[in-house]
């Protein structure tokens, strides 16, 4: 019975020995084969670090300013009898707006016409009679001075008739009509906005640094997205001789053409001062950096010998860079690069520092300086 036993145990101690050898050498082929596993490289499109000679520009956000605006309103009170303009037309100076029913002014005018010349006739017979002292010198002078005041009081009346057609004090674009034929106007009430576009002022603030490097008459450029595909050149012509004490900066003000009208007032554009000097610039797509909190970075491709076979391939080598200005779908690099490197162009948030690569830029992107993206 005790033989049985120990038979049985024997036998279960050599299962147990035998799985464990099993288990043993699984373990090691799967080390083995781990140890000696080459991940496939990764398919990557890459560019060549170039140079370039940038005009180096200071850009800051700006608003379109007209150089002449007015709201035209109503100076004396009124009924409107014409409106001779359309929303939106283009008018010369001291073109005729709106006139407003002035026929109670037009009687008033006939009758003080009527006093004055009644007026100028008693001061002639009296300067007739002084001479032959029938009329005292005082009878003269209140002759004089009525005729004088009946004189203002037409005066006056013509310039309240005047003032009821209202006229376009300069030339430029009209706004959108705020009366309509047979409203009464209080004195002061709004008509239509008159805006002069062409030339155009843009408006816009530099930090105080800039301020050293800024000269009247510097050449601006000025783009907007309501003309996507178009540059505005302009001369800088105010620079204000203070500098803001609440933001420390400095406001400026260019002048520009707009002849076509696509600047309009209240507009915000986009504005670069452009500096005078020539700079040589190491600039790569802006695809190509990987953008963190602790610093960007770039992946250089680099051939690298095989540790173990000492087969050639080509490596990712992740260094460091600190960037510039941007300009199109380029980014300056200020260090970190040198020219003729090889960067790799775009997924680069997927790659990690020593992975194998292969190169393939069949579906690259076209990089431009000055991309113009079509509709989408």
């Amino acid at each position: 019975m005790i033989k049985k036993i120990l038979l049985t145990i024997a036998g279960l101690l050599l299962i147990v020995g035998a799985l464990a050898g099993l288990k043993v050498w699984q373990f090691k082929t799967m080390f083995a084969a781990a140890a000696n596993f080459a991940q496939p490289p990764t398919t990557v499109t890459t560019a060549v670090v170039q140079q370039d000679s940038w005009q180096p520009t200071l850009n800051a956000v700006g608003s379109v300013i007209a150089v002449q605006g007015v709201t035209i309103s109503a100076e004396v009170a009124g009924m409107v009898k014409r409106i001779a303009f359309e929303s939106g037309a283009n008018v010369r100076a001291g073109q005729l707006l709106v006139e407003l029913d002035d026929a109670a002014e037009q009687a008033q005018l006939r009758s003080a016409i009527a006093s004055a010349e009644l007026t100028q006739l008693n001061l002639k017979r009296v300067r007739d009679l002084r001479p032959r002292n029938m009329v005292s010198q005082s009878d003269v002078d209140s002759a004089d001075a009525q005729a004088k005041q009946a004189d203002a009081q037409v005066d006056n009346i013509r310039a309240v008739i005047a003032k009821k057609s209202l006229r376009a004090p300069f030339a430029g674009r009209l706004g959108i009509r705020q009366i309509n034929l047979g409203q009464f106007l209080n004195s002061g009430a709004a008509i239509v906005s008159l805006q002069t576009l062409d030339p155009i002022y843009v408006d816009f603030a530099l930090p105080q640094q800039n301020f050293p490097q800024l000269r009247a008459g510097m050449a601006i450029r000025v783009t907007s997205d309501a003309a996507p595909d178009q540059t505005f050149a302009g001369k800088l012509s105010v620079i204000s001789p203070e500098v803001d004490a609440l933001t420390r900066t400095v406001r400026l003000r260019a002048a520009l053409a707009n002849p076509d009208g696509h600047l309009q007032p209240g507009m915000y554009v986009n504005v670069a001062a452009v500096l005078p000097a020539q700079e040589q610039v190491l600039m790569i797509p802006a695809t190509a950096v990987l953008y963190a909190p602790y610093g960007d970075s770039v992946f250089v491709v680099e051939e690298k010998p095989d540790e173990k076979t000492g087969v050639t391939s080509l490596v990712l080598v992740q260094k460091f860079v600190q960037l510039g200005p941007s300009r199109g779908d380029f980014v300056v690099v200020n260090s970190g690069l040198t020219v003729g490197e090889t960067v790799v162009s775009t997924g680069v948030f997927k790659l990690r520092n020593g992975m194998k690569a292969a190169v393939d830029n069949q579906l690259a992107p076209n990089f431009q300086l000055a991309p113009k993206p079509a509709n989408s």
